[in-house]
């Protein structure tokens, strides 16, 4: 059994786990945060996309404690104070989401990817950079117009995509 501790969306924590317990099962069934997503097991679909340590980072693929002593932040932690982060609120106003069990993984690799390429998103990298994202419901138009209404409102300049 290995202890790990972290910080995960701002708040201390700290567990036993089997060593080969994997992140996206720590994060979801020692601490209770169930929007992280298991959605392959193979590290294809992005739906368990979590950040650790400011990069994101698909949690199916990393050992709970390879994360020990760091900072995670997951779906849950994104929003502040009741109110929704950019990226959540243009996936909400431009419908980026259809079934739902794509879109925690999706906003995470988005909040990354605009934090990463700022005012050089362009409606073409939004495209590449999703490609580590599966998405079975849309034909991920919408979800490309959220990220980068996202990023223009986040200061950050991006194209918009179009209608």
């Amino acid at each position: 059994m290995a202890n790990v501790s972290m910080t995960v969306n701002g708040r201390s924590v700290s567990g036993q786990c089997e060593d080969r317990t994997l992140l996206v099962q720590f994060i979801r069934e020692n601490l209770g945060l169930t929007g992280t997503h298991v959605g392959c097991d193979t590290s294809q679909c992005g739906a368990c996309v979590v950040h650790v340590d400011g990069k994101a980072v698909k949690s199916c693929t990393m050992l709970a404690a390879q994360a020990d002593g760091s900072e995670v932040v997951t779906i849950e932690g994104l929003a502040s104070g009741g109110e929704l982060h950019p990226v959540q609120a243009a996936f909400r106003e431009h419908h980026g989401l259809q079934c739902g069990f794509c879109t925690p993984g999706m906003i995470m690799s988005a909040v990354d990817m605009i934090e990463r390429h700022g005012g050089q998103l362009d409606e073409k990298t939004v495209r590449a950079e999703l490609e580590g994202n599966i998405c079975r419901c849309t034909g991920y138009h919408n979800i490309v117009k959220a990220v980068l209404d996202a990023a223009s409102k986040m200061g950050d300049g991006a194209k918009v995509a179009a209608e």
